[in-house]
């Protein structure tokens, strides 16, 4: 994988509902775990900064089709940008209807040494099922480890283990894929079977509990690189370990 100027964070959590207090929860985590980040702008038709002087209220009133609308820095030349959906229960594990937040920033040293408390602040603001921060350019790589065909081969080009689709998994507590930073709730860690200290004595090197309970796991002290030997070696025995990860196993609850 070549050098990424982007990092892109993911959790997929409950449907909002008439819960509208979430976005807000999650665009204070950001702010939390990144000093000096101010999402106080939206983007207009022509993806220009808008200032939202009553930021917290506009997000409240914002709240349409299960999301919110995108919120980012107001900082062109380093822009982070948050924004959330809906996704349908025809594509979402279960059958169920999903909160996605979706969140971009620059792929540099302060956003990698912050990545692992802005993924906390967004998935437990959201209370996510689980979710993932990530070079970008990792959904290509993602996308070749879906099984869409029962003929399929058994392992990737990367020789990675093949994942069933995300709509094909029967609950949402089970995670579809591993990346670089990865967030799974207390009950996604239970479904996996982790923290087994035996066995885990590695990952538990650079894993965090969450105040939830749920926990932040890190594959990898660099980001991600799929064509850095060691990194592909840690997502194989992490997968290996793990093969609920993706419906590949039952889960263990």
């Amino acid at each position: 994988m070549t050098k990424r100027s982007a990092i892109t964070l993911i959790v997929y959590a409950p449907a909002l509902m008439a819960d509208k207090g979430r976005p807000v929860a999650v665009v204070h985590g950001m702010e939390r775990a990144f000093p000096g980040l101010r999402l106080h702008w939206k983007l207009d038709e022509g993806g220009r900064p808008i200032a939202l002087p009553q930021r917290d209220e506009w997000l409240l009133a914002s709240n349409k089709d299960g999301g919110f609308p995108f919120v980012c820095n107001g900082d062109e030349r380093y822009p982070v940008t948050v924004w959330g959906m809906e996704s349908s229960g025809l594509l979402s594990p279960g059958g169920q209807s999903q909160f996605e937040v979706h969140a971009k920033l620059p792929l540099d040293e302060p956003v990698i040494a912050a990545a692992a408390a802005l993924l906390e602040g967004v998935a437990e603001g959201a209370r996510s099922f689980w979710g993932h921060a990530s070079p970008l350019g990792y959904g290509s790589e993602v996308a070749q480890q879906f099984r869409r065909s029962p003929d399929g081969p058994e392992l990737s080009h990367r020789g990675l283990p093949m994942l069933n689709l995300p709509e094909t998994l029967p609950a949402p507590e089970i995670p579809s894929f591993l990346g670089w930073v990865n967030y799974w709730s207390a009950a996604a860690a239970e479904v996996i079977g982790f923290p087994d200290p035996a066995r885990d004595s590695e990952l538990l090197t650079r894993a965090r509990r969450t105040p939830s309970g749920g926990w932040i796991v890190q594959l990898t002290e660099a980001p991600l690189d799929y064509d850095n030997p060691a990194h592909l070696d840690a997502l194989k025995r992490t997968y290996e370990r793990f093969p609920a990860i993706g419906g590949r196993a039952a889960p263990l609850s």
